[in-house]
């Protein structure tokens, strides 16, 4: 039932289009850009409920306080405390060894504002446990989810990173102006 609703919603409703074309292994991580509002996370939601799919994803602990923080933790939020400093991608990374399933959803901006110094936290978090990264761009002037590109992290993380900010190049965020790849 929610997931016909959710259906309905996105592409009927609100006139979004998908282009998945990667198949989605048991263990991944989806690195998402652009996060440029709010917005992301409900058509994130949506996407993934139409889809049947379950992604945990990690927001600043500052979004769970009541009621909001058990609804978040219900729908996969992993809260990040971002002024210590802890060891979350070796956890993570050591999280999606044991488990059976993993996937995880990221953005590397880190943040909804104007970012060209993206987080490198999810590519090592893939590297470390030897999983895939599923490329998952969302442009709201096309109202268009994509996924056309997986990277295997090889330990060329410069490399990497620069097909990574380029596969998103081309995308508009919600808020335009607050989404760049930086220099590559």
């Amino acid at each position: 039932m929610m997931r016909k609703f959710c259906n309905w919603l996105l592409y009927k409703r609100m006139g979004w289009t998908v282009n998945v074309t990667e198949p989605h292994p048991d263990k991944y991580i989806i690195c998402l850009a652009p996060h440029t509002s709010n917005w992301d996370f409900l058509i994130g939601q949506l996407y993934s409920i139409s889809q049947g799919m379950k992604s945990n994803f990690l927001m600043k602990k500052e979004w769970f306080f009541w009621p909001l923080g058990p609804i978040f933790r219900k729908l996969g939020g992993i809260p990040v405390w971002r002024s210590k400093h802890t060891s979350m991608t070796d956890n993570l990374a050591e999280t999606a060894k044991r488990e059976h399933v993993f996937h995880l959803c990221i953005t590397p901006e880190g943040t909804r504002s104007l970012n060209p110094e993206w987080k490198k936290g999810f590519y090592y978090i893939a590297q470390k446990a030897g999983i895939p990264i599923l490329l998952y761009g969302v442009d709201y002037e096309k109202r268009h989810i994509q996924c056309t590109k997986t990277i295997i992290p090889n330990g060329d993380i410069d490399s990497q990173m620069r097909e990574i900010k380029l596969y998103f190049k081309d995308f508009k965020g919600k808020c335009p102006e607050k989404f760049t790849i930086g220099e590559v």
